[in-house]
């Protein structure tokens, strides 16, 4: 638990173990995707400096321009290959966890408006770590109602293997004009 004075900020939770079992597969496969490299870098209007996020590469497969999107997605998914690069050579455990925070930009492209979410949950699931550059984000939104969104992440390695699946919930969050709450100066909080 980590916490601010005395009051508790964030909660981990975590069930760790490995045991020799000899059966095992793998029933969700990978989207089909074109490599890395021959996708377009991902351009973000709103990157916000000195961030966790200003450190990700992402290369879009299937998602909508922040600027051009309009109306309902068909199908609540979003594809994208991702990588940090500067901060974690490789991918390990803490990689995907950060990775796995995607679900409130999979409910920006489902809704078709600018925006996000304020995570509420997000739970890890680790399947198997391979060596690999990039991870494919497979983003599928179940649903979104009342001001939540639900969704999940399925994290891919270059040769398709399953490493990962995070399911999240979050308080979804839109913004209009051109600058995202997270850019505005903020009011100091009364006591």
């Amino acid at each position: 638990m980590c916490h601010v004075g005395d009051r508790e900020v964030l909660t981990v939770n975590a069930a760790l173990g490995d045991r020799d079992f000899e059966l095992a597969g793998q029933w969700d496969v990978m989207p089909d995707a074109p490599p890395p490299e021959e996708c377009p870098v991902a351009n973000h209007p709103f990157r916000v400096e000195n961030s966790i996020v200003s450190r990700f590469e992402e290369r879009p497969v299937r998602m909508r321009s922040m600027r051009t999107m309009e109306g309902l997605s068909d199908d609540g998914r979003t594809i994208m290959w991702a990588r940090i690069p500067d901060v974690i050579e490789g991918v390990d455990a803490a990689t995907l966890g950060i990775l796995g925070d995607f679900v409130p930009l999979g409910v920006s492209q489902a809704l078709g408006v600018i925006g996000g979410g304020t995570s509420l949950d997000n739970t890890l699931r680790l399947v198997k770590l391979v060596p690999t550059e990039w991870v494919l984000l497979d983003i599928k939104i179940h649903a979104i109602h009342r001001g939540f969104g639900h969704g999940l992440v399925n994290m891919f390695a270059q040769d398709g293997t399953l490493m990962a699946t995070a399911s999240q919930s979050c308080v979804v969050r839109t913004w209009t004009g051109d600058v995202p709450p997270s850019r505005q100066p903020r009011t100091p909080r009364q006591p």
